[in-house]
């Protein structure tokens, strides 16, 4: 029974999880609610990586460049057109979802919450000195964000200054990086027992008004991938590496198929690194620094997403969002998806992340957790595509580009 129940991929008993959730919610009522604590136990679950997960992820991702002289010409160029896409990224979903507001209109007063915490009075100064954590561990504990993102980018910072003496801690983070992939893979494993309970949860206290918001979530998460993709990457490939758009996508065809298909950046990098040298002209050097600390850090697809579904959230729940938690939300849910790790579901572990900071109920993951799945495979061509634009950008802007070599539409 095992062996046929781990045959099926992950993916697929997710969405039939998510059906036969909402058929059983549905039929069922609200007594659906007994098997909530099923879907809680798998939320809890996800809290319990966000700390872990982040730190090594962050710490990994910048000793990753392996020297701080690569933060030059090819890394400093990589790493500034990672934070800018990302940033848009990250206020093109904010757009989308205030302009559509995707969670307005479903009433939720069926599901109870918590004490709605008090308005956000911090002011700018308050925010900028709890950057600097007082105690990193005291931070951890209380799963504070910002100050223990920071906190772990100086330690990857620390590691490259280091040199030679800061390899040895480089390895204990990057295995410490994998060995958290791993923890979170089998997290995922609970994804359709959560799945099915909170989607039976959700339908049966809320009917099927619930589903036509998530259809809107799903819309606008491919609308905002295929603006990224199709106006931004083109943006950088025609006007900044001055090269033709066209045959750009064509070249990297093999790479939006996998990643469309596997979900995960990681698994597509052997693809992308072949599309960038072969068909692009790329130099190995550039392709192999800039594609893969891209599959760690470069996730403007997730930074996007997080930012709609974060509003997606608040929108549900009534939360009333300030502009300077639209702030705090463009700069978590770049860092965010700098820390999610290139698997299947990373996403929604971030998501607990950025909700948690601007007092986004944490029920908001029932509702998109069923639809994750079709929404990763875009976020996640997304971030493939993003990789190979930026390594083809700054290769032309270094002269490591055989311009000649990029494969052109004669040759398809």
């Amino acid at each position: 029974m095992l062996r046929f129940w781990f045959a099926i991929p992950l993916w697929q008993r997710v969405i039939a999880a998510l059906f036969l959730g909402i058929i059983t919610g549905y039929f069922w009522g609200p007594e659906a609610a007994s098997i909530k604590w099923i879907g809680d136990f798998f939320i809890k679950a996800i809290k319990m990586l966000v700390v872990p997960l982040i730190f090594f992820s962050l710490v990994a991702g910048v000793a990753a460049i392996g020297d701080i002289r690569k933060l030059g010409s090819v890394g400093g160029r990589a790493l500034f057109l990672f934070v800018i896409t990302g940033q848009i990224a990250v206020w093109l979903g904010l757009f989308l979802g205030t302009m559509i507001k995707p969670g307005e209109g479903l009433d939720t007063s069926a599901i109870p919450r918590g004490e709605t915490p008090p308005p956000n009075e911090t002011t700018a100064i308050d925010m900028i000195l709890s950057i600097v954590p007082d105690s990193p561990v005291q931070v951890m504990a209380d799963v504070r964000v910002l100050p223990l993102i920071v906190f772990a980018l100086l330690i990857g910072i620390g590691i490259l200054m280091a040199d030679e003496d800061g390899k040895p801690l480089a390895k204990i983070f990057d295995s410490g990086a994998i060995v958290m992939q791993k923890v979170t893979l089998i997290v995922m494993e609970l994804t359709p027992f959560g799945v099915f309970a909170l989607m039976a949860w959700v339908a049966g206290t809320l009917g099927l008004d619930a589903l036509l918001a998530l259809a809107k979530l799903v819309g606008l998460n491919y609308l905002g991938c295929l603006l990224i993709i199709i106006v931004m990457y083109s943006a950088m490939i025609k006007f900044i590496a001055k090269l033709p758009v066209v045959d750009f996508f064509r070249g990297i065809i093999d790479a939006i198929a996998v990643s469309y298909s596997t979900a995960s950046s990681n698994a597509t990098l052997p693809v992308t690194l072949r599309c960038t040298q072969r068909n692009l002209g790329v130099s190995s050097s550039v392709s192999s620094f800039v594609v893969s600390l891209g599959a760690t850090i470069n996730m403007n697809g997730t930074a996007m997403y997080l930012g709609l579904a974060t509003l997606f959230g608040a929108q549900i729940f009534g939360v009333d969002l300030s502009w300077g938690d639209y702030f705090l939300i463009s700069i978590l849910a770049t860092l965010a998806a700098i820390g999610a790790a290139g698997i299947p579901g990373a996403g929604l572990i971030m998501m607990a992340l950025v909700f948690g900071a601007v007092d986004v109920p944490l029920e908001t993951i029932a509702f998109v957790a069923g639809v994750d799945r079709i929404m990763d495979m875009m976020r996640t061509t997304t971030n493939v595509s993003g990789d190979a634009a930026v390594a083809t950008t700054v290769a032309a802007l270094t002269g490591e580009i055989d311009r000649e070599e990029m494969i052109s539409a004669d040759d398809i």
